[in-house]
């Protein structure tokens, strides 16, 4: 399949939230990434389920919302209540894993499980089938606009591995320093979805940006 890409809405401009959505609905967007950070499990706050309903109330494509919170348990009803169709957790902050895909699952969500940078893929191997999609998180997760991390070509590689071996059909999601540098190459390594912040909204023209993401 043609890879996908989800602008990071943390990198809009929150003060036009319905003009974002429109010019993400009238893109080659494929669906919307947002990020909800408590500044806790990240050092950084963002918002929650208010911003998230408003931009459900105009958003015409998907919403995967990515979780960077403590306890993601807690919350998962009203994620879904606010809009959500697809809820990416954190394995670092789910203490029974497999009780939070099961019950994302209940709620009739798509699950992604994200990973951080230094965390070993080994720990998926278990539940990759059991999935939609990992997310590989190519900066530290907590703040827009950093670096890309080279390692993480080799990451999606293994990582795609992993998935073969299994006979799953897990996607790979890549989040963090994606832009026209680098994105060739992760879906050559094996990205199937590219979240995609700063080199969006960071451009004149984001539409012309999405475009130009989508090319191979």
């Amino acid at each position: 399949m043609a890879h996908l890409i989800t602008p990071s809405i943390l990198s809009a401009d929150f003060g036009n939230l319905q003009s974002v959505c429109e010019m993400i609905n009238g893109s080659q967007a494929d669906g919307f990434h947002l990020d909800v950070m408590d500044g806790v499990f990240v050092p950084n706050i963002s918002f929650g389920f208010p911003v998230i309903k408003a931009i459900q109330k105009y958003a015409k494509k998907p919403l995967d919302v990515h979780l960077m919170i403590v306890e993601p348990d807690r919350y998962l009803e009203r994620f879904k209540d606010a809009g959500a169709d697809i809820l990416t957790v954190h394995i670092e902050a789910c203490a029974h894993i497999h009780t939070t895909i099961d019950a994302i699952k209940k709620l009739d969500m798509q699950v992604c499980i994200a990973v951080k940078p230094q965390t070993q893929l080994s720990i998926l191997e278990e539940i990759i089938s059991d999935i939609d999609a990992v997310c590989v998180m190519s900066v530290n997760p907590g703040f827009g606009g950093q670096t890309f991390m080279e390692s993480a070509f080799n990451k999606v590689k293994d990582l795609k591995a992993i998935i073969r071996a299994r006979n799953a059909n897990a996607l790979i999601k890549v989040d963090g320093g994606i832009d026209l540098s680098n994105y060739v190459r992760l879906v050559n390594s094996g990205a199937d979805i590219l979240v995609t912040g700063t080199s969006v909204f960071g451009a004149d023209d984001p539409v012309r940006a999405i475009e130009a993401l989508k090319k191979i």
